[in-house]
């Protein structure tokens, strides 16, 4: 009877201390310590499974020592009375049960979450904004005379990426340099998958009109429009997050004088030798197909292609638009001649005033028709060009991946034939050319094993230039809306405030 009151004064601590901790743990570790308080030494040696139970609550330092003082008496029982004081402090007893469990998932749980961080920021680099890169085309000038005459534009940086060696500086470059500019970029990296935003179009009619007049109207429009293409030429090159790095596209910003570009003229040897080369990838194209066995990008083939075709239409429609503009412009100032003719010689005071007035409000509507007409170029008709151009690029890298998928098919035969000759050789015993076949057999499968490598890494990169295209496409057309409806919507309020202004002269003629 002397060992009974030690086991129900332990049970009636631990049942307070379960309703301290509330935990949802703490009845397991009650039980065992239920189950080991009324048990004597030889129900432990008897339990195959003691072992184990003591060693996963081993931090606890406490409970085995209140297993000890069970078995004596009150002095022992005494020694455990100041036991709970440190016990709130050791309660988290669930924490040594997960240690064991957690450990290997643990590394998985970590694992998971660090792959998904390192692509979103290798994504957010590829599109990172944090370094800013703006490039200004401006201020054309005619150098030379006669059929030698060049124009030469001043290119100004400003930008905070750190590679470059200052915050702001500015060169002078001509046409020839911005072309030489895009063959290099494109030598080096569109065989890679990256697309290479298109150079403005060589124009030997607006070019020589440049050279032989003298600055009239015709030639200064051709010169504008051909400055604000090279500039989105740059500024497109720059956006992008490898090509804004590259050594020849910060010498092009940064360097005070360049090599001379050659075989950049459209009637020179070089620029026959391209005509040449994309008929030949032409009829390459027609003659041999490849087995697309990618439907994303087949998906991309078609949605590219018919995105050509509608926005060469839209372009078309919006030159339409452009021209119409302009002629509705002419007709405007030819009314307004006629109008403040007719007041001239109209006799009536009030008629020839109100007359005169008009004639001033069709100016200012004529005026509003032509920087409407520029704006529909400038801002409307320019990015759909500029879009059609990257088109073109995409399908160039299309055209790279097909090559690099028959080249590796190429090594494939290659290396069947090579196997079927060893064979042959092995059959009858040619043991001199077994040899030479097995380096060549060796030489083509390492040819294999770097054509699939060249084939899926190139697959791998036009995956992200296109998801880069679209999201940059979304992002330009969004903004040009915007811009061109509020340029619209500013119009024709103007051109109600003119006539508004007209009406009360109208009103007065008596």
């Amino acid at each position: 009877m002397a060992d009974e009151p030690p086991p129900l004064f332990d049970e009636d601590k631990k049942i307070e201390k379960q309703e301290e901790s509330d935990d949802l743990f703490g009845p397991t570790s009650t039980e065992k310590q239920e189950e080991s308080a009324p048990s004597q030494e030889e129900a432990k040696k008897d339990d195959p499974f003691e072992g184990v139970g003591e060693d996963v609550p081993l931090d606890d330092d406490e409970p085995p020592k209140e297993e000890k003082s069970e078995p004596q008496e009150e002095p022992k029982a005494e020694l455990t009375e100041p036991a709970p004081e440190p016990e709130p402090v050791a309660e988290p007893e669930p924490e040594p049960e997960p240690e064991p469990v957690a450990a290997a998932p643990a590394s998985v749980a970590v694992s998971q979450p660090a792959e998904t961080k390192s692509k979103d920021e290798v994504e957010e680099e590829e599109s990172r904004d944090k370094f800013e890169l703006e490039i200004a085309v401006t201020e054309p000038q005619k150098k030379g005379d006669g059929i030698k005459a060049y124009v030469a534009y001043k290119v100004t940086t400003r930008t905070t990426i750190p590679i470059y060696r200052k915050p702001e500086f500015s060169v002078w470059r001509r046409f020839s340099d911005f072309l030489g500019l895009h063959e290099k970029l494109g030598t080096k990296h569109t065989h890679a998958g990256r697309i290479v935003p298109p150079a403005p179009e060589k124009s030997v009619i607006g070019m020589t009109q440049v050279k032989v007049s003298k600055e009239d109207s015709s030639s200064m429009e051709f010169v504008e429009k051909r400055r604000a293409s090279l500039e989105r030429f740059l500024n497109r090159t720059a956006a992008h997050p490898l090509l804004r790095e590259d050594p020849d596209f910060r010498d092009f910003l940064e360097r005070e004088e360049l090599p001379r570009a050659t075989g950049t003229s459209a009637v020179s040897g070089a620029g026959v030798l391209r005509l040449f080369n994309k008929v030949t990838d032409t009829v390459n194209k027609m003659t041999s197909k490849m087995n697309e066995s990618d439907q994303w990008f087949e998906d991309k083939h078609q949605q590219i292609e018919s995105l050509d075709q509608q926005l060469k239409k839209l372009h078309s429609s919006v030159e339409s638009l452009v021209s119409h503009r302009k002629d509705l412009s002419l007709a405007t100032a030819s009314f307004a001649k006629s109008a403040a003719t007719l007041g001239n010689t109209e006799e009536h005071t009030g008629l020839s005033r109100a007359l005169a007035q008009l004639a001033e409000v069709e100016e200012k509507i004529d005026q509003l028709h032509q920087d409407q007409a520029n704006t529909d170029f400038y801002v409307l008709s320019e990015l759909l060009k500029d879009y059609i151009g990257l088109i073109s690029s995409i399908r160039e890298v299309f055209r790279e991946r097909e090559k690099a998928y028959h080249t590796w098919q190429n090594a494939q035969a290659n290396l069947a034939k090579k196997r079927e000759q060893e064979v042959k050789f092995q059959a009858s015993g040619k043991q001199d050319k077994i040899h030479q076949v097995k380096e060549e057999i060796k030489d083509w499968e390492h040819k294999v094993e770097k054509g699939q490598e060249d084939f899926d890494s190139i697959s791998k990169t036009i995956r992200k230039e296109i998801d880069r295209f679209e999201k940059n496409r979304v992002r330009d057309f969004r903004s040009v809306i915007i811009k061109y409806l509020e340029s619209i919507m500013e119009s024709q309020q103007q051109v109600i405030k003119y006539w508004e202004g007209f009406l009360p002269e109208a009103k007065a003629i008596a």
